[in-house]
């Protein structure tokens, strides 16, 4: 398992299509994936379980991942939150 911290910086903030669009980027991915904030966990892959975070730009997360891909998996979700990539 993998972890690594992240500051959220989206231009769009972390509404409703941004967030769809960061649980596709987590589906790309064979490995489980996890978001932590304020002493909750949830499954990357699960839009209602993001959603229950509201998260905000400036916000700082943990995420982690596990499986076969879990180094390409952690770059890709982390570009994608720090708004480097889509």
């Amino acid at each position: 398992m993998m972890k690594e911290t992240v500051t959220i910086n989206m231009e769009q903030g972390m509404e409703a299509r941004p967030v769809a669009m960061l649980v596709q980027v987590a589906n790309r991915y064979d490995s489980s994936l996890y978001i932590e904030a304020d002493d909750k966990r949830v499954n990357l892959k699960s839009i209602m379980g993001v959603m229950s975070l509201t998260l905000d730009n400036g916000d700082e997360v943990v995420v982690a991942a596990d499986g076969s891909d879990e180094e390409q998996a952690l770059l890709g979700v982390g570009n994608f939150l720090r708004g480097l990539a889509s």
